[in-house]
C-alpha cells in the first residue's frame, strides 16, 4: 500500500525520523527471546515494554499529524494507511495483554496475515508440515472421481460441513453410498445421512464400541471404505491443476481462483475419459480388421 511513498514522506507522517528507524528495524525481543541467560522473562517484558512504547507513540503521532502528502495519496494508498495503522493499534494491544499481563489470547482474535485477512491456522493432523496457513477446502466426488460440490470453509470444522453439503446434493443425486473420514462423524451427521442414504461409511472418532466394530467389520464397510482412499490422490491431483498456490490478491479472486481449479480438474478428468473411450474404440476396430 505504500510502496509509493518516499522514506521522506514517511518522515513527514511520523514527524519524527528516529521511530521509524526504531519501529522498521528493532528486533530486540526477537534477540532477547531466542538468547538465554538468567532472568530472561524478566528481560523479554522489559524489551516489550521498550517496543510497545514506541510503537504507542508512533502510533499517536499518525493520528494527529496533517498528512502532507495528501496530494500523492489516492484513496487506496489513503485507505491502506489506516488500515495498518489499525492493524498496529490491534496488535500492540495483543501483545502487551500476551506478554506483560499473562493473557492467552483467543484464536478468533489472532491475525494470520496483514495482507490477506482471511487467512486461517489449519492444523492437518499430520506430521509435515503439522500446520499450514490458508482456507481449508471441503470437497467431494462422485464414482467417476468428479468434483459435484466443493466449499470454502470458513473458520469451519470439517463435521459442520456435511449437512450443507448434504441438502445440496441429496435434492439433485441418488446417492446409494457415501463416505467420509473420522473428521466428519458426529452422531447428527450420520442420522441425518441415513434417512437419505443407503448405505453410509463414516468412522467414529477414537475407539469404536461393540456395534461400531461389528459394522465397520462388514465386507460392503471395508469395501466402500478402501474406495474413499482415492479422495487423497483427488486432492493431490487438485492441487496440481493449481490449488497448491493462490497467486492472485483478494478474497473475491481467491475464490474464483478456487472455482477455476476445480474445473481444470473435472475438465482433465473428462477428457481423460473421452481419450480412454477413443482408444478402445480404436483398439477394437483394429482387432476387427485383422480378424478380417
Amino acid at each position: 500500500m505504500l510502496k509509493n511513498l518516499s522514506y521522506e514522506d514517511l518522515h513527514h507522517i511520523a514527524n519524527n525520523d528516529h521511530l521509524i528507524r526504531q519501529i522498521m528495524g528493532s528486533s530486540i525481543v526477537g534477540n532477547v527471546s531466542s538468547s538465554g541467560g538468567p532472568n530472561k522473562e524478566d528481560r523479554i517484558k522489559e524489551a516489550v515494554r521498550y517496543y510497545l512504547s514506541i510503537a504507542r507513540e508512533l502510533h499517536g503521532k499518525l493520528e494527529k499529524t496533517e498528512l502532507p502528502i495528501k496530494d500523492k495519496m489516492d484513496a487506496g494508498l489513503s485507505t491502506g494507511l489506516f488500515v495498518y495503522l489499525d492493524f498496529l493499534s490491534r496488535f500492540t494491544d495483543q501483545l502487551n495483554r500476551r506478554v506483560l499481563k499473562g493473557e492467552r489470547i483467543p484464536h478468533e482474535e489472532k491475525v494470520f496475515s496483514i495482507f490477506e485477512e482471511n487467512t486461517e491456522w489449519v492444523t492437518k493432523g499430520k506430521l509435515h508440515p503439522n500446520v499450514e496457513l490458508g482456507k481449508k477446502l471441503s470437497i467431494t466426488t462422485d464414482q467417476y472421481h468428479l468434483i459435484v460440490d466443493y466449499r470454502i470453509m470458513e473458520n469451519q470444522s470439517d463435521s459442520e460441513m456435511v449437512k450443507p453439503v448434504a441438502e445440496g446434493l441429496i435434492e439433485k443425486y441418488d446417492i446409494l453410498s457415501w463416505s467420509f473420514n473420522k473428521g466428519y462423524w458426529h452422531k447428527d451427521n450420520k442420522a441425518l445421512l441415513e434417512e437419505h442414504v443407503e448405505k453410509v461409511v463414516m468412522p467414529e472418532k477414537g475407539k469404536p464400541n461393540k456395534q461400531e466394530k461389528e459394522e465397520e467389520s462388514q465386507r460392503q464397510f471395508k469395501i466402500l471404505r478402501n474406495k474413499h482412499s482415492a479422495v487423497e490422490s483427488n486432492i493431490n491431483e487438485l492441487e496440481h491443476r493449481g490449488m497448491n498456490r493462490c497467486p492472485d490478491r483478494g478474497y473475491k479472486n481467491f475464490k474464483r481462483y478456487v472455482g477455476l481449479a476445480v474445473a481444470a480438474y473435472n475438465l482433465r478428468r473428462i477428457g481423460q475419459e473421452l481419450i480412454e473411450i477413443q482408444r478402445k474404440k480404436e483398439l477394437a476396430e483394429r482387432e476387427l480388421r485383422t480378424a478380417a
